[in-house]
């Protein structure tokens, strides 16, 4: 029963997660710590086993996903690879941070994260844009599906600089980074949003090997959960990114608000019951 639940879990997770560029962890280490809690159906988790579960199975969902993200060519590699110079020093961090937490705080401090964020993309529609950073970078232009012409750019240091956060967070919460770091894509550097979806996907899979081997050095991965996980996070990343490129831009970040608000308040709530 465990195994099959799990595997159910990691295909809605790396599903979510490939389709909103957000890893697939922000649906994981909820599900996986309730399960945990609620039922005797597998090993018990701590919120750092719960994390490295997590990254165990964005190896696989970055990976599948970014492949079928590359192959649209939908993907900025020269992007990711700025963002991942970054991201790899702060996953490390935040994999240290990690042994800080309990379980009722970690709750509450991934919910406050993830309601931060969604708040940040309700409004995003109300915020004049930010052209501050694309001006004082290299811009390059992308028509997508819908015909509409965006153009973006970043400056390499502040995108570093981001992208160590991204990875920090990351590494401390198990989320992939792209909660964080597709908003800041879109907000700051004027991403359009199927290629800010899979370049974070791009940047999910390597910052992923990085934080793996972190938290393997740390002993946080329960190796008896991870293997439904990640051929559930293999299946589902397939199946996000097939679904990614058939929906619409605003329909995607729509999508992206509702599910960081709905995880954000939940964990919330949890953390304080807790």
């Amino acid at each position: 029963m465990g195994f099959i639940v799990l595997a159910l879990l990691a295909i809605s997770a790396g599903f979510l997660g490939a389709l909103l560029g957000l890893g697939g962890g922000v649906i994981l280490v909820p599900g996986a710590l309730f399960i945990s809690s609620a039922t005797d159906w597998i090993t018990p988790l701590t919120p750092q086993s719960a994390v490295g579960l997590s990254v165990m199975m964005m190896i696989f969902t970055g990976f599948a996903s970014s492949m079928s993200y590359m192959r649209s060519g939908l993907v900025d590699q020269r992007a990711g690879l700025v963002f991942f110079a970054g991201a790899a020093p702060g996953a490390i961090v935040g994999a240290i941070l990690n042994g800080r937490f309990d379980v009722p705080s970690f709750n509450l401090f991934f919910g406050v994260l993830l309601i931060v964020l969604a708040s940040i993309m309700l409004l995003r529609d109300y915020m004049k844009p930010l052209n501050f950073f694309v001006k004082r970078a290299h811009t390059k232009t992308f028509v997508d599906q819908d015909g509409r012409t965006f153009t973006y750019g970043y400056p390499v240091t502040m995108a570093v600089m981001i992208s160590f956060v991204v990875g920090m967070l990351s590494g401390l919460f198990g989320i992939g980074g792209g909660a964080l770091l597709v908003p800041a894509m879109l907000l700051l550097f004027h991403f359009p949003p199927h290629m800010a979806v899979a370049t974070s996907m791009f940047l999910v899979f390597l910052s992923s090997l990085v934080n793996a081997g972190s938290h393997m050095t740390l002993g946080n991965i329960p190796w008896a959960n991870v293997l439904p996980v990640v051929i559930g996070g293999y299946i589902g990343g397939k199946l996000g990114a097939a679904t990614n490129k058939k929906i619409q831009s605003k329909t995607l970040v729509i999508i992206l608000r509702v599910v960081l608000l709905v995880m954000g308040i939940r964990s919330v709530m949890i953390g304080l019951i807790g």
